[in-house]
């Protein structure tokens, strides 16, 4: 398992996965959104995450997300 400091590499070319815990009520509302839109919880998150670095780290966002389908 790797720690904290080292870079994390897909096996085979597949995407790196990541495991989140949320609180309840936080999922429930992902679940509604996801529902709402079609799509999984997990193109919610990502879409998320991909909205958020634009924002917060606009130098990084151009490299984020290339492989959106």
């Amino acid at each position: 398992m790797a720690s904290k400091n080292q870079k994390v590499k897909a096996k085979d070319g597949m995407q790196p996965r990541a495991s989140i815990t949320f609180p309840r009520d936080l999922y429930q509302t992902l679940e509604d959104i996801a529902k709402q839109h079609k799509v999984s919880i997990a193109w919610v998150v990502r879409d998320a995450v991909e909205k958020y670095v634009a924002e917060k780290w606009p130098l990084f966002a151009s490299n984020a997300g290339t492989s959106r389908e």
